[in-house]
């Protein structure tokens, strides 16, 4: 199976063609964990499971690697703003380490939730300062830092090179560095490497440093850590396409001035998640997350299974219309898998593929190599559900391995109704039937209407109230 990737440094699709056969060194962006996870940043997470899958589907041996930002992350990724940490902190009263334990246990619970594969290594930056600071002596010791105002400084007109990935013109920026942002600063593209506590006299989180106590820059942590566990060089690495212009913008710098080799050879980034107003973020105030969408009664693989139906690369619109008709579509491919176990004369194991069902199958794998276009392998698992002349066992075991991609637990589907209400359910209907006898029919017609957007059909009858899920 061969796999093409976008790489965002060259603007195009390329063969993935790992460093070391057969193995593919894959970092990403974790988590900053201040706050929940809205579901725009889930949707990063849920794209790069994909990726995951799909390496893996292919017979890599992936060394996946997510940092969890515990330190370090300003309110402004340029340098400004205040400790992201520290600002929850005083808005709640609670402890930086409680706050970061906190979101960090909340995320890891998202993600299973979502059937995100978790990664190999989750390194935390409170537990790698010091391989930070060795980084930072190593970037020193090649003249790429500078002291100022107690800071040290990444000069970006020491790297030549800087800016490739966001196509930054250099000359430009030269031309910027006689605008004073900060006055510590040479260019103002230049980046903190290590804070001392003359910029935040408050800080909490300081370590003891070659520089004074302090804390690293944001950018250093995953250029750190991921060269720990992966290397000077490795394959991939994910993020966001807000993380294009600043964050890993810096992350090569600082990366391949202390190398002097190139870090990373592909560099992929999932597009934003829209509401109404935009982009989804968190600096608005309100905001979506997993537990409000499962509080309104979704299943948490009705929005994988959104996700799916929009190419990572394209910005996806949500709406609770297109999340409904998510669920309706994982539920009913749930009923067909359903129907074709009881219509399964053996099990779907032992089955051999006919040419028509291994067509089906190698498309799906096309499609999924193709740039992760989950899209187009949803729309080959629907035409090979409905098509008539594939045997129920065929479809089975191709649905299976399509799901090792796709990853919506089709083969814990059983062949038995699924009988039972959620909690929340089952207590509306015991109300609407309250209600309808208290005859306020208004309420009991409210309730109905809820369910109904469940994909739960109610209908009354002489011996009470019944129920089913619909398919």
């Amino acid at each position: 199976m061969n796999i093409f990737l976008y790489n965002t440094m060259k603007r195009g699709l390329e063969e993935f063609i790992p460093i070391e056969d057969r193995s593919a060194g894959m970092y990403a962006c974790g988590p900053t964990v201040y706050n929940y996870a809205h579901v725009g940043n889930l949707r990063t997470y849920v794209f790069e499971d994909v990726l995951r899958r799909v390496l893996e589907y292919a017979g890599y041996q992936v060394n996946h690697v997510m940092n969890v930002t515990d330190v370090g992350h300003l309110t402004d990724d340029e340098d400004d703003g205040e400790d992201k940490m520290l600002k929850a902190s005083r808005e709640t009263g609670r402890s930086v380490w409680d706050i970061a334990q906190h979101y960090t246990d909340v995320f890891f619970a998202d993600i299973e939730k979502l059937n995100i594969r978790k990664p190999h290594v989750i390194c935390r930056a409170t537990e790698h300062i010091q391989d930070m600071i060795a980084l930072v002596e190593r970037l020193e010791d090649s003249g790429y830092t500078y002291s100022a105002g107690g800071n040290i400084y990444f000069s970006i007109d020491a790297f030549p090179e800087y800016g490739r990935l966001a196509k930054l013109n250099l000359e430009e920026l030269q031309e910027g560095a006689r605008i004073e942002v900060d006055e510590n600063k040479r260019n103002p593209k230049d980046f903190v490497l290590w804070f001392t506590k003359s910029k935040f006299e408050n800080q909490v989180m300081i370590w003891d440093s070659p520089w004074g106590k302090g804390y690293p820059g944001w950018h250093l942590e995953c250029s750190a850590m991921s060269m720990k566990y992966l290397g000077e060089q490795f394959d991939i690495h994910c993020g966001g396409t807000d993380h294009i212009n600043v964050h890993h913008t810096n992350e090569i710098a600082q990366s391949e001035a202390a190398t002097g080799k190139q870090w990373v050879k592909y560099w992929c980034h999932g597009e934003f998640l829209l509401d109404d107003t935009g982009k989804m973020s968190k600096s608005r105030g309100e905001f979506l997350t997993l537990e409000l969408l499962m509080n309104q009664g979704y299943d948490p693989l009705d929005y994988r299974y959104f996700c799916l139906n929009g190419h990572y690369r394209s910005q996806l619109r949500f709406s609770f219309e297109a999340l409904d008709q998510a669920r309706k579509s994982r539920e009913k491919l749930g009923g067909f898998i359903r129907e074709l176990l009881k219509q399964s004369a053996q099990s779907p194991e032992t089955a051999e593929l006919g040419e028509e069902a291994l067509g089906y199958q190698e498309r799906f794998e096309s499609h999924a190599g193709n740039d992760l276009n989950m899209p187009r392998c949803l729309a080959e698992a629907w035409k090979l559900v409905k098509n008539q002349q594939v045997s129920p066992e065929e479809k089975l075991m191709v649905l299976y391995r399509m799901d090792r991609i796709l990853g919506l637990k089709l083969q814990e589907i059983s062949g038995e109704e699924e009988n039972d209400l959620d909690e929340d359910s089952a207590r509306l209907i015991k109300e609407r039937e309250a209600a309808r006898s208290a005859k306020q029919f208004s309420r009991a017609d409210e309730i109905r209407d809820i369910l109904e957007s469940r994909g739960i059909e109610i209908k009354d009858t002489p011996s009470g109230t019944v129920w089913r899920k619909r398919v």
